[in-house]
């Protein structure tokens, strides 16, 4: 990590020892896929700035995680092809920027992933009929996929159900075809019988709520130990080490939330990790926030330039930061 200690000393601060072993463990344990890495420093870190930057400079951003510049090259020639970034040049010299796509897949996720969880509901459910006589195998796969993404569950093979939320649009899927015409939506509340079986009941298993409270859980033995790290600190931070540990937090946290459905309160188990992980992504997200945009102003001061002020979402981030 010669690149991460060469940008510290230049900010003025000595790694901590600990903190460094917390990254190198968590680097090895799991090493991160480049694109993916890369689509985290973006939009935890590039996208408030205006989400554009050049090539060199994300090369040194991507450095301290072992991600060399060949490496960083061709996960960025990849996004672009995929609609999430454009390129322009200046001589030998390459800038990219968020496509409008891009921007607004960041902030699709943006709201799921630094939001307060919305622990309210009234009752009332969101319901998708997809008859299986009107589409193929593939297309209701791809249904089930698009749909699970935007917080329903599989009640039935025909069945697709969410807590109903006054401000959830419908999915973009349902206005394509073959679905557009072909799909029922509706909202509803549930009839009580003594001897039916609620949707309620069927939580568990529409959304793999097992699975996803195990990975909840590793998240937060994973991470216990970086909000230890930082909180033995004290207010003397590496700026390196803070950038590296809050985009390994948001890599690994986005990686268990998007695959949440964010239920209500009343739908969970007692005791449910999801709370637990958000109320710890929120402290180490404070403890490095300062310090990481020193690291990501220094590193893009080394083009010539002034990193530009976040907006105005960044600073709402986990309820709000001074």
């Amino acid at each position: 990590m010669q690149q991460a200690k060469s940008v510290s000393n230049l900010a003025g601060a000595a790694p901590d020892p600990r903190l460094g072993r917390w990254i190198a463990r968590v680097l090895a344990a799991d090493p991160p896929r480049a694109p993916s890495l890369i689509v985290t420093v973006w939009g935890d870190a590039l996208a408030p700035h205006g989400g554009e930057v050049w090539l060199s400079a994300l090369i040194r951003l991507m450095a301290p995680f072992g991600i060399n510049d060949r490496l960083v090259r061709t996960s960025v020639f990849r996004l672009a092809r995929d609609g999430w970034l454009a390129a322009r040049t200046e001589g030998r010299r390459s800038r990219y920027r968020l496509t409008a796509e891009g921007a607004r897949r960041f902030a699709d996720a943006h709201r799921r992933i630094y939001a307060p969880p919305d622990t309210t509901w009234e009752g009332e459910w969101e319901i998708v009929l997809a008859p299986p006589d009107v589409a193929s195998a593939g297309q209701r796969a791809a249904l089930r996929d698009a749909l699970a993404w935007e917080g329903f569950g599989t009640f039935a093979p025909a069945l697709h159900a969410r807590p109903a939320h006054r401000d959830a649009p419908l999915p973009s899927v349902l206005t394509l075809a073959p679905f557009a015409t072909s799909v029922t939506v509706m909202r509803a509340r549930e009839v009580p019988l003594r001897d039916g079986g609620a949707l309620a009941a069927r939580v568990a298993a529409a959304w793999s709520l097992p699975s996803l409270a195990r990975n909840y859980r590793r998240f937060i033995a994973r991470f216990s130990g970086a909000a230890a790290a930082l909180r033995g600190a004290g207010i003397a931070l590496d700026p390196a080490q803070c950038f590296a540990v809050r985009t390994l937090l948001i890599h690994g946290y986005r990686r268990t939330l998007l695959r949440d459905p964010q239920l209500p309160a009343a739908l969970l188990p007692p005791q449910w990790p999801g709370t637990s992980a958000y109320d710890l992504a929120h402290e180490v997200y404070r403890l490095t926030q300062q310090a990481a945009e020193h690291y990501l102003a220094v590193t893009i001061a080394g083009d010539g330039e002034t990193l530009p002020p976040a907006d105005r979402s960044f600073q709402a981030r986990f309820g709000g930061y001074a």
